[in-house]
């Protein structure tokens, strides 16, 4: 009778426990100001819940060792002093944040292609890569940041030095309590060797779904299916839930053909084509129990002049996407998911 109870006690606990919590989440670009409440404002209309703080570090080339972070030369909202104000300010307003620090490389260069070379350098480089996420790592605990980053689409630099990786997540453990990610792109996330480290599986989610010029809902749907079932089936390997670290589609034309596209080609723009975007992920993602939420790329301070139905960009700012943000994190803020 004893263990009948407890049995019946367990499946009421579990049928009533509440889910956990979906980070509706933004990526809150750095400035050369200092957040104020008006900055914020547009975050909590759209009912966001989480915002990724993202501090840079600067290399001259892909195969350099020489890495600049935390400068004077650099924006406010990019070195530590200015990540503290943001994350003071948007912890005030009930706003949790994901600490992000990211490499940035001269011209833009894609940074999972960085490979040193010679060992030398290799040393050189980690150890400045280690002071830079340390840093870091020391301020998301100081500030009590929930989630901390420890490197975005870093594909050539993590396959070339694991120990490296190793003994980084290591380090950072021993400074930062809260949970940590790593924000892997699309096409590294499955040959990444770390995650049985780390708290949550971290994906840039910008895979190609379909080559129409201007996608159906059905399209975009139909592109999804081979990709969830591969992210499913790493979760449950791993055993661990997936964060899509960064998240989003430009308001153009083939929007869904090349998501990571961030070249300054004038594509024409398409609006809807970026809200039916967004709104199918919401649908194919959020409602999965392996899935923890993400960080749409990407929102600016100054939101009256940013985005627009003129703009092109990933900012769902100012366009019908906006919106599409807005009602589906509303709901979630309702179910509590």
């Amino acid at each position: 009778m004893k263990k009948l109870i407890w049995v019946l006690s367990f499946i009421v606990l579990s049928c009533t426990s509440p889910k956990p919590e979906k980070v509706n989440g933004i990526s809150f670009v750095g400035s050369r100001e200092e957040v104020a409440q008006v900055h914020v404002n547009p975050v909590l209309d759209i009912h966001a819940n989480y915002a990724a703080i993202m501090p840079y570090g600067f290399i001259r080339d892909a195969e350099s060792p020489e890495l600049v972070f935390n400068t004077d030369r650099q924006w406010f909202g990019e070195r530590r002093e200015g990540c503290m104000q943001y994350i003071k300010t948007l912890h005030e307003n009930g706003v949790k944040v994901m600490l992000k620090p990211q490499l940035w490389i001269w011209r833009g260069a894609f940074t999972g292609h960085m490979v040193m070379k010679s060992d030398e350098e290799w040393q050189k480089f980690e150890e400045s890569y280690a002071e830079f996420i340390l840093l870091y790592a020391k301020l998301a605990q100081e500030t009590q940041t929930d989630i901390f980053c420890i490197g975005t689409e870093l594909e050539a630099f993590v396959k070339n030095r694991p120990k490296f990786w190793d003994q980084l997540i290591t380090e950072v453990r021993q400074v930062y309590q809260g949970k940590i990610t790593y924000a892997a792109n699309w096409d590294e996330y499955d040959e990444t060797p770390f995650w049985n480290q780390l708290d949550y599986i971290g994906v840039n989610a910008y895979f190609p779904l379909t080559d129409e010029k201007d996608p159906s809902i059905q399209a975009l749907k139909e592109g999804w299916k081979p990709w969830k079932s591969k992210l499913q089936t790493l979760v449950e390997k791993e055993n661990k839930p997936m964060l899509f670290t960064e998240f989003g589609y430009r308001s153009m034309d083939y929007t869904g053909k090349k998501p990571w596209l961030v070249d300054r080609g004038e594509m024409n723009v398409n609006l809807q084509a970026q809200a039916d975007a967004i709104q199918v992920i919401f649908d194919e993602f959020w409602s999965e129990e392996w899935f923890a939420g993400g960080f749409l790329w990407k929102w600016f301070i100054d939101h009256e002049e940013v985005g627009g139905h003129a703009d092109n960009r990933f900012t769902p700012q100012n366009k019908p996407a906006e919106l599409v943000v807005r009602n589906h994190f509303a709901q979630g803020k309702r179910t509590g998911s």
